[in-house]
C-alpha cells in the first residue's frame, strides 16, 4: 500500500459498473448498449464534491468470451468518463478483469486474482492511489462485489437499482468519518 501522509489520503468509493452505474443488460462492451442508472452522474458528482476518490471496478468476462475486445472496452470506458465529465462528474480510475476460466479467447482463460469476489482490483487501486481505508466503501449489485470489498477490509452495500444518488447519499451518511 502507498505510504502517503494521512493528510493526502482520502476515502474512496469503489463502484461496480454494470448494475450500479449503468444497467446490466449483459456483456456491455459498446456505448450504444449503455443505459445509465438514474442519477448516476449526480451520485458520482456528490462523491467528488465530498472529497472521495471514485473508482470503477468491474468484471468484464465478455472479453474472455469473445463478445468484445479489450480495446473496445477501453474505448467504452473513455466514452463513459467523457459523458460523466460533461455532467460535472469525475472517475479517478478504472480497473477491470477481462479473464474468465470458461471463456474462449486465448490469453484470458484463467481465474485471475482480479476477478471478483477476489479483491485484486481494489488492492491494485489502493496501491496506486492514497486511499484512506476509514470512510471508504464498495457499492455493487452482486454478492461477489460485496465479498471483494469485505476481503479488502471495506464495507459493502448492495444496490438493487433505482436512484443511484439517493443510494449514495444514504451510504455516505452511514460511512462518513466524523
Amino acid at each position: 500500500m502507498m505510504n502517503a501522509p494521512s493528510k493526502l489520503q482520502k476515502p474512496a468509493a469503489f463502484l461496480d459498473r454494470d448494475g450500479v452505474v449503468n444497467y446490466d443488460d449483459g456483456y456491455m462492451g459498446t456505448k450504444d448498449r449503455i443505459r445509465w442508472m438514474p442519477n448516476a452522474a449526480k451520485a458520482i458528482r456528490r462523491l467528488n464534491d465530498a472529497g472521495y476518490f471514485v473508482f470503477f471496478f468491474t468484471n468484464q468476462s465478455g472479453v474472455a468470451r469473445g463478445f468484445f475486445t479489450e480495446g473496445e472496452l477501453q474505448v467504452l470506458h473513455a466514452w463513459m468518463r467523457e459523458e460523466l465529465k460533461a455532467q460535472g462528474a469525475h472517475i479517478d480510475d478504472i480497473r477491470y478483469c477481462p479473464h474468465h476460466p470458461d471463456g474462449t479467447v486465448a490469453g484470458y482463460l484463467e481465474d485471475h486474482h482480479w476477478r471478483k469476489p477476489l479483491p485484486g482490483m481494489i488492492h491494485d487501486l489502493m496501491q496506486h492511489w492514497p486511499v484512506r481505508h476509514e470512510g471508504s466503501f464498495v457499492i455493487g449489485d452482486r454478492q461477489s462485489d460485496i465479498e471483494a470489498g469485505r476481503a479488502a477490509g471495506l464495507p459493502g452495500f448492495l444496490f438493487a437499482g433505482g436512484d443511484l444518488d439517493a443510494f449514495v447519499t444514504e451510504v455516505m451518511a452511514q460511512t462518513s468519518v466524523r
